[in-house]
């Protein structure tokens, strides 16, 4: 039972990767670790995996060799990470912030319908309008809540939408929504992103005729084939379907993280969302409306990157909802 154990054990660290040497010098020992071995951490070389077991002294022979399985623990550092994970680490972080982007929305525009027409959707049908799109949005009911109890607070002012547009590189143009308490804050912070990052703050108007809006909804191309939402934005009524672009260097991973777009009117938007849910293809929770460039501009990479650097910038604002670029 223990020589099992010990290969048991053998195998494990041959799977993380340790040298053929330190295998052989292992067969007469088991490793133990210490209360204070984590606090060494640090000093991990970036291209080491390192595994620890603990195995209690005064237990049977298959007791130590299910916790040789059960607290193996696999220490790796983020330092090497390759361009692809980095890429998809991103992609996660960029779907949480507009997540968190829509949510915050939801929220001003409940606490400025409240401070119009109080908390009675009843009543106060602006306010019904906005709760009726949290729920198709799926935005979670204590989010709502919180902030129908915050309008009533007091020094709370009303939300007001502003739009500033703005020059970007390669001749590429922006669109910034912003829904603030504050107005000068809001600007100010804009101005100076801007004005750090390489961009120009646009006269009023000199954007926005570049682009409509509409109203779309989002699907990641690996939650539904393309004659599948043709059929659905058809029956519902739907304007168009979007195909997201495709680069010549897209690896699989790039392709997998692109979206449909289905634009549609506002008439029939939750007749859209209804038939995605019925047909059980996942949508993306977004505010709903976009802006959509009428044409788009063609960029070298370093522009390109430029312009994404410019934009994840103004999204990190509290009080930028989102931007839009005419980018290709």
């Amino acid at each position: 039972m223990a020589s099992h154990c010990s290969m048991r054990a053998l195998l494990l660290r041959f799977s993380n990767g340790l040298s053929s040497r330190s295998i052989l010098n292992s067969t007469n020992h088991r490793l133990l670790t210490k209360t204070n071995s984590f606090s060494s951490l640090s000093s991990i070389s970036p291209h080491t995996t390192t595994s620890h077991f603990t195995a209690p002294r005064h237990q049977s022979d298959d007791q130590n060799c299910r916790k040789l399985q059960l607290r193996k623990i696999s220490i790796s550092t983020p330092l090497c990470m390759g361009r692809r994970s980095s890429k998809i680490a991103g992609r996660k972080g960029a779907q949480d912030s507009k997540k968190a982007k829509l949510y915050c929305r939801i929220g001003k525009e409940v606490v400025s319908a409240v401070k119009k027409g109080g908390p009675n959707p009843v009543s106060n049908t602006t306010l019904a309008t906005i709760l009726d799109k949290a729920k198709e949005l799926d935005v979670p009911k204590d989010i709502v809540e919180r902030n129908i109890k915050r309008a009533s607070e007091k020094g709370q002012e009303a939300f007001i939408e502003k739009i500033y547009e703005v020059y970007g590189y390669g001749g590429v143009s922006m669109v910034v929504e912003v829904l603030t308490d504050k107005i000068n804050r809001s600007v100010a912070a804009i101005r100076s992103v801007v004005k750090d990052y390489g961009g120009k703050m646009a006269d009023s108007g000199s954007v926005m005729f570049k682009f409509r809006r509409v109203r779309v909804v989002n699907i990641k191309v690996t939650e539904a084939d393309k004659d599948q939402l043709l059929m659905i934005a058809i029956d519902a009524g739907a304007e168009d379907v979007i195909e997201p672009p495709i680069y010549e260097d897209d690896t699989d991973e790039d392709r997998e993280e692109r979206y449909y777009k289905i634009v549609t009117s506002s008439e029939n938007y939750s007749t859209i969302l209804s038939k995605l849910r019925d047909e059980g293809v996942n949508f993306e929770p977004d505010n709903g409306s976009e802006l959509l460039p009428l044409t788009t501009v063609e960029v070298d990479d370093e522009a390109m990157e430029l312009n994404k650097e410019l934009m994840q910038k103004l999204l990190e604002l509290d009080d930028v909802d989102a931007v839009y670029i005419d980018q290709k």
